[in-house]
């Protein structure tokens, strides 16, 4: 099967697909644009989205799985510029149980992200059993107490949960999503650090807040055994990255300010 469908009598051969095709797969001939090298599509879909006439079709990205962009842009850019600066990283959380639907919406725009060469490649294991939780905490725990100088953090940490039971790991968040990817896959981290900043945003749509559990992610960095026992990871993959997810405890009533922006023009 060819892989890609063009209706010649829509095709107004206006070339936009053959300009914009990022592996420069297409050709624009006297019938319409042709494919020069089929292997090297990446299934970005670009070419099907951009056709004004909707008179090209790709088996690997159909357009009947393509949904309409009636406005560009969707929303002001004052309107996005309050929605992105909103977004803060959330260590008090409700004791509330986040919907599985909620939840699984989050992961599903993740995968929305933009990736390397499309490759995507991200999987994701969402924990919301409490004991699981609690042991993730412990064990985080046990690996700072063998390695206390590795990071400034770490005795402060394990002195506030042994001796007042705070949980400075996990923040008893209610969830913690695990993104994973095969061990040879080399863009893994970068892709997994673009989907989970989709995720992020979203989140606040959603009213919900999350937090990358960065100690959770240099444990496993260092394949610390019964922590990667825990979420159960197949032989050929790795953990790639660590967010947590549930309902703030409390509301940001500002938007806090970064240091001054610094640019160069050349």
């Amino acid at each position: 099967m060819d892989l890609i469908s063009v209706n010649r009598e829509k095709c107004i051969q206006c070339g936009i697909c053959v300009k914009i095709c990022p592996p420069m797969i297409l050709s624009m001939e006297e019938n319409g644009p042709q494919v020069v090298n089929p292997k090297a599509c990446i299934a970005c879909g670009h070419c099907v989205a951009v056709c004004p006439n909707m008179a090209i079709d790709n088996i690997r990205t159909p357009r009947a799985n393509q949904v309409t962009l009636k406005n560009f842009p969707v929303i002001d850019a004052t309107t996005a510029q309050q929605f992105l600066r909103s977004r803060r990283s959330i260590r008090c959380y409700k004791n509330t149980k986040v919907p599985r639907e909620q939840l699984l919406k989050l992961v599903d725009i993740a995968r929305f992200a933009p990736t390397a060469s499309n490759k995507q490649g991200i999987s994701y294991i969402i924990v919301e059993d409490p004991k699981i939780l609690k042991k993730v905490t412990e064990v985080t725990i046990q690996w700072m107490e063998a390695n206390q100088s590795q990071w400034w953090s770490f005795p402060i940490h394990i002195r506030a949960y042994r001796e007042h039971g705070i949980d400075g790991i996990l923040h008893s968040a209610p969830n913690l999503i695990i993104a994973t990817a095969l061990k040879d896959f080399k863009n893994s981290r970068e892709n997994t650090m673009l989907s989970f900043s989709y995720l992020e945003l979203f989140a606040n749509t959603l009213g919900l807040g999350s937090a990358w559990a960065g100690l959770i992610e240099m444990c496993a960095s260092s394949k610390y055994y019964p922590l990667l026992e825990l979420f159960n990871i197949p032989d050929d993959k790795k953990l790639t990255g660590a967010v947590m997810v549930g309902y703030p405890q409390y509301s940001f009533q500002r938007l806090v300010d970064r240091n001054p922006l610094d640019v160069t023009w050349m």
